[in-house]
């Protein structure tokens, strides 16, 4: 599937020009949204034989580093979409993976809970058993496009198996279920990323998403590849537009007293380079990860655990070095500047967060299990 023109356009047409106003109000970015849908692009990973692009994690990742640039809300829409996908595809659920390659349907993850909070592998919400369909009850903390999906991928505690969780496919209109009327927070304002409560909410047996308690395995092996990539792709995106927006701006704002331009000054090239070299390391990083997960490479588990910790670590200093180099104009909003600062704060809170992720690291090299029994 050729998706690169039709992403242009989209980047430079549609979520670029929206993305100050969607910072602004905190307002969902829909149009964007539905025309990555129309194009095809939230379908670019669903298999070929379901009507999908049938491609991988390497075009995943271009298009939220492409949406990364303009627009952290889109970006990040998009990620959950692609993440919750690929949980989807892994379990089988066809008549949804056909719904996303019509454009008719953005699905989402449903995993953090108020209960147990970033340890989104130990849910503590309920699913029971009530003849031909499960019950249940849940305060899932934050979940992306929480009013706009069509559709969650769900976790709870099993109905009856060993294992601490079970996945569930959750339509959005389903009774029961609630939400509170917006996300109001410091940057990605626009991802709709809200609590959602699920009281008595049914579904059919048949919405399990592979077997009764195999949830975490399917979550670690599908979901957690493809969001920890996504995730650091969409920092990689935001690394680059914030240097090239620093580049520009020293380059066009001159000291009249000397006549030269900031950019003839020793520290703030040195800045913008170190910002260059932690973006391009960045970028390279997230390539090499894709690249072992796609190859089934010895190291790809390791490189997966690492690479959301070190993009989101670098994207903020990469966005204090912008903020920096722009000095007095970077605290204004007319300067690209300050929206990429705010939106570089939220992936390393985002579940597993940082330091979630630097424990797995460690467990990893030193042989330990990434979780305790």
């Amino acid at each position: 599937m050729t998706y690169e023109k039709d992403l242009a356009r989209i980047v430079e047409d549609v979520a670029g020009p929206q993305a100050a106003r969607i910072d602004r109000e905190g307002a969902f970015p829909r149009a964007a949204i539905d025309d990555l849908a129309g194009s095809g692009i939230l379908a670019l990973t669903v298999p070929a034989g379901l009507g999908g692009g049938g491609l991988g994690l390497a075009a995943a990742s271009d298009v939220v580093q492409s949406l990364a640039t303009v627009c952290g809300s889109t970006a990040m829409v998009v990620t959950m979409h692609y993440a919750a996908t690929a949980v989807l595809a892994a379990t089988g659920r066809e008549d949804v993976l056909r719904e996303i390659a019509r454009g008719a349907h953005l699905t989402t993850l449903a995993f953090s809970e108020s209960g147990s909070r970033s340890q989104f592998w130990s849910p503590v919400s309920t699913a029971a058993a009530d003849g031909a369909e499960v019950v249940l009850d849940a305060r899932k903390s934050w979940v992306t496009s929480a009013h706009e999906a069509d559709s969650y991928v769900w976790s709870s505690r099993p109905l009856a198996a060993d294992g601490p969780m079970s996945l569930w496919l959750v339509r959005t209109g389903s009774a029961g279920l609630s939400a509170p009327a917006g996300f109001d927070g410091l940057g990605l304002r626009g991802n709709d990323s809200c609590p959602v409560t699920a009281e008595g909410v049914r579904v059919a047996r048949t919405d399990l998403l592979g077997g009764d308690g195999s949830g975490l395995d399917i979550a670690l092996t599908a979901a957690l590849p493809w969001f920890l990539l996504l995730n650091a792709s969409a920092s990689a995106g935001l690394m680059r537009a914030v240097t090239d927006a620093t580049t520009q701006y020293l380059t066009a704002t001159r000291l009249e007293h000397l006549g030269q331009s900031l950019a003839r000054q020793l520290p703030s090239r040195a800045r913008l380079a170190r910002m260059r070299i932690e973006t391009d390391r960045t970028r390279a990083h997230v390539a090499d990860a894709i690249a072992a997960v796609e190859s089934g490479r010895e190291d790809a588990q390791l490189l997966v655990l690492e690479v959301k910790a070190a993009a989101d670590e670098a994207a903020a200093e990469v966005a204090d070095a912008a903020m920096a180099a722009c000095g007095g104009a970077a605290f204004r909003k007319e300067l690209p500047v300050e929206r990429r600062f705010r939106d570089s704060r939220a992936a390393r809170v985002m579940a597993p967060t940082t330091d979630a992720l630097l424990d797995f690291v460690g467990r990893a090299l030193c042989g330990l299990p990434l979780l305790d029994a």
